[in-house]
């Protein structure tokens, strides 16, 4: 009798090697967990999430009351409003004008848009983001706190401050995947989108190092 593999574990088994492929491309977070990186670096890092999560929350508001989307729409997930408080808070009322998409950052916000498109390819885009962040945004907030000295103003990002057992909002988030009534084409899909998630992920802490030793050098 062959058994049947939930679908959230057949998206970690197949991923696995995107996700430690990550590595990587960590040198630059690496630097600011530390305390080789500085502050400039921990901004650019800020500003070129802002601009992904834009466009993620974007296609979330577009997907808002789709059957398949909906359960994973958790208010509680959302970013965009403590990125731009933080950005306001280092760079002042004026941030908007002082950040810019890297290209790679520019890719990446099409990828999402396009992918979005379908709600598996939004799905695998929401999953990527948001658990990856959640599961080391207590450790980083921490880091950044003793690192540049903030309290809780700067770090928002990493606050998720309405999921109190972050474990078990994963262990939910995996069950509502595995409720989602997908072909196995369409389950396909979706881990094949996730794969190129982990690769943007990836690229653009690869950029962010680039610019700032292109910085560094000019």
């Amino acid at each position: 009798m062959s058994v049947v593999i939930p679908f959230s574990q057949a998206l970690r088994e197949r991923t696995s090697a995107a996700a430690s492929s990550t590595d990587v491309g960590c040198g630059f977070m690496t630097d600011l967990m530390t305390g080789r990186g500085t502050r400039d670096d921990y901004v650019q890092m800020l500003a070129q999430h802002h601009v992904v999560y834009e466009a993620l929350e974007a296609a979330a508001e577009r997907w808002a009351g789709d059957a398949v989307a909906e359960p994973f729409l958790s208010p509680a997930l959302t970013r965009l409003p403590a990125i731009q408080a933080d950005l306001a808070f280092l760079l002042g009322d004026d941030w908007r004008e002082r950040i810019e998409p890297l290209p790679v950052t520019a890719r990446y916000v099409r990828r999402i848009e396009t992918a979005s498109q379908w709600v598996g390819g939004f799905i695998a885009h929401h999953y990527t983001r948001y658990l990856g962040d959640l599961s080391g945004c207590q450790i980083i907030r921490t880091l950044m706190q003793r690192q540049f000295g903030f309290d809780t103003n700067g770090v928002g990002f990493f606050l998720f401050a309405e999921i109190a057992r972050p474990k078990e909002f994963k262990t939910t988030y995996r069950r509502q995947l595995d409720a989602v009534d997908w072909s196995p084409e369409a389950r396909e899909a979706v881990i094949d989108e996730v794969v190129v998630a982990y690769r943007f992920s990836t690229e653009l802490f690869v950029e962010l190092a680039a610019a700032k030793a292109a910085a560094a050098a000019a």
